[in-house]
């Protein structure tokens, strides 16, 4: 006994006008991105001044400085 298959239903095409409105609908998703990457550069730089004010870190980067530019 076999089983008899109904046809696929068919999608109905999209019109341009509510392709138009979905993408409307994700306008503010852009900025909701920046926000999120500006404020992850900004938590990184201010880690970075923390790590960087340190004793340790400031007299590696004297050093390498003063190797650099020392001749011979």
């Amino acid at each position: 006994m076999q089983k008899e298959l109904s046809p696929t239903p068919t999608r109905r095409p999209r019109s341009p006008a509510r392709a138009l409105r979905r993408l409307r609908e994700d306008a503010g998703a852009a900025t909701a991105e920046y926000l999120v990457a500006t404020m992850a550069a900004v938590g990184f730089a201010g880690l970075l001044i923390v790590i960087l004010r340190g004793n340790e870190v400031r007299g590696i980067l004297t050093e390498l400085v003063r190797n650099a530019l020392s001749v011979g």
